[in-house]
């Protein structure tokens, strides 16, 4: 495992690390505690260092499964959670400091944990990043030792910038994959220059950049990628990261052209990892296997230039419109 610095939190996290929003179980499927369990171990054991989760994922069950297994690891693991998702309907007024005050500590009881090394605003309405005091109110959790450090999930580059005109801003986590590359224009740059960690979420589309869909695939109808496809429930480019199914899969059977024969969730996973404005990527992993399948990317050289712009293209050529101005 290599590691990289998750700017100014100071935090040495794993390159690979991992998301639990369907640790337990794959979308719509029942929660199993044991899965969940071996799943998160099999990560530590791996050199995984940083979990992400949110007190929304499983209705608190991710939260308490990662509170379960580290207390019988040893290792330093970073633990970074969310809230703000739990409000319905989930509005910006419905964003207030007591509330979310109430939300961190339901974390940290479900967890059993005294700080949270990290917590993020869960995607809130654009206009929550233009409410000084709901950044406030972290500062007063972290002199009460109830966080360390505060963070971000954004939908849209122009929110993560505007977060990071807040000081005690540390991270921000924003999907950013092949057919999400926007991202490394502007925001990256002011990332860098503010020292601001970037974690890179959705990094395979949904499942979509695996490869492994066709025309054909069916998902339950519990999974967010059936029930929210055009985006009913959440902001659509959550699932399939917004692009239009059919011409996703038409952009990954011409990757595969580019990659024949290779494992195209690992090239997938180590383009991300070419930016070294990224601190770290959270794949997620509903089976250990799954976790470790992830790891994969850790073992391939980088992409050479001739093949990074014949990624390009296809993003151009399939994706960019209108994807690109959107997210």
């Amino acid at each position: 495992m290599r590691y990289r610095r998750l700017g100014k939190t100071g935090f040495n996290v794993s390159e690979i690390s991992l998301g639990t929003w369907q640790v337990g179980g794959k979308w719509g499927e029942p929660f199993s505690n044991a899965n969940a369990d071996e799943t998160i171990n099999t990560a530590i054991d791996s050199g995984i260092n940083f979990i992400d989760t949110a007190d929304v994922y499983n209705d608190g069950l991710s939260e308490k499964a990662i509170g379960r297994v580290l207390r019988t690891r040893s290792e330093r693991v970073y633990v970074a959670t969310k809230c703000g998702r739990q409000l319905n309907p989930h509005v910006n007024e419905g964003y207030q400091p007591a509330v979310l005050r109430k939300f961190v500590e339901a974390s940290l009881k479900n967890m059993n944990l005294d700080c949270l090394d990290l917590i993020q605003l869960h995607c809130p309405p654009t206009q929550v990043y233009y409410r000084p005091e709901i950044f406030e109110l972290f500062d007063t959790l972290k002199q009460e030792g109830k966080i360390l450090n505060l963070g971000v999930s954004v939908e849209k580059p122009e929110e993560a910038l505007k977060a990071l005109e807040y000081s005690n801003v540390c991270t921000a986590q924003i999907i950013f994959n092949m057919f999400r590359p926007r991202p490394s224009e502007l925001f990256f740059k002011e990332a860098k220059r503010k020292d601001i960690g970037i974690i890179a979420r959705v990094p395979l589309a949904s499942g979509m950049l695996t490869g492994k869909f066709s025309t054909g695939s069916k998902f339950s109808k519990d999974d967010h990628r059936n029930f929210n496809i055009d985006g009913a429930a959440f902001d659509k480019g959550e699932t399939f990261s917004g692009i239009d199914y059919t011409k996703g899969l038409e952009a990954v059977e011409k990757l595969k052209t580019i990659f024949p024969d290779q494992d195209l969730a690992a090239i997938a996973l180590k383009w991300i990892l070419m930016f070294d404005e990224i601190s770290c990527v959270i794949p997620g992993a509903s089976t250990s296997q799954q976790s470790l399948s992830n790891l994969k990317a850790l073992d391939l050289s980088n992409l050479s230039n001739d093949e990074t712009e014949a990624v390009k293209a296809v993003y151009e050529k399939y994706i960019k419109y209108p994807v690109h101005f959107q997210w």
